[in-house]
């Protein structure tokens, strides 16, 4: 790929053709991954060292930490940032192998379906993610486990641990969550505007 298709590419992935996807661009490039990557490292970056178990033994600990976090937090949540950029980032390439400006796209009908397909995409992804979330993750951490060794320990055992730092993890649970219903609502904003500027209650660029 040339450096001109490069340079659209990058463009359009950081100007959206709509005001509401500029901001969600911004939204999501700073505030959502600088949160992830700052904030979500403190609080769960020495989770699995602190995590505890009766008796504190390693292989006790490991094994019921293992069950407490088939997925760290961190993971989950790094990989719903890339998958949700996917739709977007392939109308982008599309867009730049054709040398389509950013104007034409809210102008010709096919383009601005076709990103507006993407924007759905974008939704789906959202609310397949936020359901994951609740399966893994729940809305509230307990600051006790209780762990089934039964596989370890080939018989029945319930023992008791203790999670680090219980209440700072409820916190940040709760604005991930916060954090894709906003996404949510800017790509619903966005098709909307788009909508607007198609039936002419909004000027086009």
């Amino acid at each position: 790929m040339s450096p001109n298709y490069m340079r659209s590419f990058s463009e359009g992935c950081l100007r959206p053709p709509t005001v509401t996807g500029q901001f969600h661009t911004l939204f999501f490039g700073s505030v959502r991954v600088f949160f992830l990557g700052v904030l979500g490292f403190a609080v769960y970056g020495n989770e699995a060292l602190h995590f505890s178990c009766d008796p504190d033994k390693r292989e006790v600990n490991l094994f019921c930490y293992n069950q407490f976090r088939p997925i760290t937090p961190q993971v989950f949540w790094a990989l719903q940032l890339v998958i949700v950029l996917v739709p977007g980032a392939f109308f982008h390439l599309y867009a730049a192998c054709k040398s389509i400006k950013q104007e034409d796209i809210l102008r010709k009908s096919f383009y601005s379906n076709f990103y507006i397909s993407s924007v759905f995409l974008r939704i789906i992804l959202e609310a397949v993610a936020f359901w994951l979330q609740i399966q893994l993750f729940g809305f509230k951490v307990s600051a006790i486990y209780m762990c089934d060794m039964g596989a370890l320990e080939k018989k029945s055992n319930i023992t008791r641990c203790m999670v680090p730092e219980h209440f700072e993890k409820t916190i940040f649970l709760i604005a991930m969550y916060t954090f894709t219903m906003i996404t949510v609502v800017l790509c619903v904003a966005e098709i909307f505007e788009i909508s607007c500027r198609r039936l002419g209650f909004l000027k086009t660029r």
